[in-house]
């Protein structure tokens, strides 16, 4: 499977398929942008209304957590009326993960190193396999296989990648094959590291990518696509959460803006604009972040480029579908760095949408 990357393929590692509900992670198919409901399980009005924004923002898979047997009822009610296929978080209690399987779950993400005695992880694969469900091997690394843990020969990939070939090895002799791999760490390199070992060691599994408590919005964002993004242009990932310390509908904002600065997949439009210099004539910052905002209500894979030198802007935005560049009252629309015509400077975002609808009806 190959993904365009900068204009040349970029050979994708082909691992086996998974379907998670009807979505389908791992064999050729496209890279799947997932997230978690932040929300409260027990209240699943609200976690609905939040995969509602979700969904309508690109997420293609959701995770919910199921910390008590409390929330069970929320849950497959969750299940029942959700629009994305959902997955059961589960720590420690293997029963949730047993009784989430069998509501509904789309799929559940269990760490085997904090559910307890491998006879709980049995009982685990034997209700996922029941219900015809995959199970991520979701390995952190705070919560290791304990024999792997205590390991001082070991860096810290290697420990990660060490527990999930234990694990993997475990669901195997159980004849249990349907699993996605994560191993996450809040380090950059630790975390590329990682997958490129496990990629290597374990290749025919899909393997699910992001960083662990990467932080905040700006900061999050610059891990997650520091880590992610190289991973990608080596080909490893079939499905992403980028996890931020923010509004869910976030992480799936920077996983397709990251997934369409690789050349992997669009959603929306590119906005191409340049960082304005001592020829700008206009306030060029204030244009394009207008120009920015109101793309967000666009659905039409474009580029569009704000550009604030009347003379080299098309030039310099070739590439672009369309785009505006400006000079001292007037400014230039057009396609393919090709211009179509001249507008005043108080026009020329209005004309820029108007061309737009025109052309994608957006």
């Amino acid at each position: 499977m190959t993904s365009q990357l900068g204009g040349a393929p970029v050979a994708r590692q082909l691992t086996r398929q998974v379907m998670v509900g009807n979505v389908a992670v791992g064999g050729g198919a496209p890279v799947s942008v997932q997230s978690m409901c932040t929300t409260k399980t027990d209240d699943p009005q609200a976690t609905l209304a939040q995969i509602g924004r979700l969904a309508a923002a690109g997420c293609e898979i959701i995770r919910v957590a199921v910390p008590a047997a409390s929330a069970l009822d929320g849950f497959e009610a969750i299940c029942k009326d959700s629009p994305l296929p959902v997955i059961a978080d589960i720590h420690f209690d293997h029963r949730l993960a047993i009784e989430a399987a069998h509501r509904g779950a789309a799929g559940l993400r269990i760490n085997p190193g904090n559910v307890g005695s491998f006879e709980r992880v049995d009982a685990v694969i034997d209700a996922a396999g029941q219900e015809g469900i995959p199970i991520r091997i979701g390995v952190n690394a705070g919560s290791l296989d304990p024999q792997v843990a205590e390991r001082a020969d070991l860096t810290l990939p290697e420990k990660l990648v060490a527990s999930c070939a234990s694990f993997v090895a475990h669901f195997e002799e159980r004849g249990f094959s349907d699993i996605v791999l994560s191993a996450k760490a809040h380090s950059v390199p630790v975390t590329i590291e990682t997958y490129r070992r496990l990629s290597r060691e374990l290749p025919s599994y899909p393997l699910h990518v992001g960083v662990t408590e990467a932080g905040t919005l700006r900061q999050g964002t610059v891990k997650n696509c520091a880590a992610v993004g190289t991973l990608l242009a080596d080909g490893i990932g079939d499905t992403m959460r980028l996890s931020l310390t923010a509004d869910p509908v976030e992480e799936v904002d920077v996983a397709w803006e990251l997934l369409a600065a690789m050349g992997m997949r669009r959603l929306r439009p590119e906005l191409v604009s340049c960082p304005t210099c001592g020829r700008t004539q206009v306030n060029l910052i204030a244009m394009a972040e207008e120009v920015e905002r109101r793309l967000r209500d666009v659905r039409a894979p474009i580029s569009v480029a704000v550009m604030g030198c009347v003379v080299n802007g098309p030039g310099e935005a070739r590439d672009a579908d369309l785009g505006i560049a400006c000079g001292r009252g007037v400014g230039v629309i057009f396609a393919n760095g090709e211009p179509l015509r001249k507008v005043s400077e108080e026009q020329l975002v209005d004309e820029l949408f108007a061309e737009i609808k025109a052309r994608y009806g957006a």
